[in-house]
């Protein structure tokens, strides 16, 4: 699973490096301890009336709400998406049809369980590039809000999750589904049929960016969402007991 990660780069960097048509307002900052429910950046495409496509940077929580919730509390378990089943489960099948999106992550971490116990690992591409996990959004209208309310529409979002490989299957059983450049805008075309084959293509596609990641154990200090510094991200030594 994905249940906390990074991003390390400002939105400006972010509007940068996906080629950004339209920032949305007021977009997060980085975070170097990321849980489910906080506000994180999401890129999006959209169509406009006249069939223009955009790409946009937007704030999402993460933690999806299907359109028909009764209420966003339902989002806080919705953080990942199982990318063996999200096109037949209600809360994301529509979402794997046409609402796709990416999520840029520094790198995520991920615990080990052993005999010694939980040792938290940063997962991050060895080249220092950002990841793009596959992720889902939908958009949630608050039915007590006016019409004329700005905050009447919630965006929320889930990672899609697979099946781990080579060495990170070490760590953990899953992982996020990661996502190449020509793959990734495939992903977020709103042109592009969200079907079986789709799933599919993303899930074998993904290895070859599985074989370019690097990982190293980290302070246990990341267990606590208070805890939200950069240096959660640098690499310890486990016997020191950190």
């Amino acid at each position: 699973m994905c249940g906390r990660y990074a991003v390390a780069k400002e939105s400006n960097e972010l509007l940068t490096i996906f080629d950004v048509d339209r920032p949305g307002e007021d977009l997060p900052g980085p975070n170097f301890n990321i849980a489910p429910t906080t506000r994180v950046p999401v890129v999006i495409e959209s169509a406009d009336d006249d069939g223009t496509v955009a790409t946009r940077l937007e704030g999402a929580r993460w933690g999806l709400v299907p359109s028909w919730a009764k209420d966003p509390s339902m989002g806080a378990r919705m953080f990942n998406a199982r990318i063996e089943s999200a096109a037949v489960r209600p809360a994301f099948r529509q979402s794997v049809r046409s609402r796709r999106a990416l999520v840029p992550a520094t790198g995520y971490y991920e615990w080990r369980t052993s005999a010694a116990g939980k040792q938290p690992y940063f997962i991050r591409p060895d080249d220092g590039a950002l990841f793009s996990f596959a992720a889902l959004y939908s958009w949630w209208r608050d039915p007590a809000a006016a019409d004329d309310d700005p905050a009447r529409w919630l965006l929320s979002t889930s990672i899609m999750t697979r099946a781990s490989s080579g060495a990170l299957s070490d760590i953990h059983d899953r992982m996020p589904v990661m996502l190449s450049d020509d793959v990734a805008e495939t992903w977020i075309d709103p042109s592009t049929a969200g079907d079986a084959s789709l799933l599919d293509r993303v899930l074998e596609a993904s290895d070859s960016v599985v074989a370019g990641v690097a990982f190293h154990p980290v302070s246990k200090a990341v267990g606590n969402v208070a805890n939200t510094g950069r240096e959660l991200m640098d690499p310890v030594d486990p016997s020191d007991g950190q």
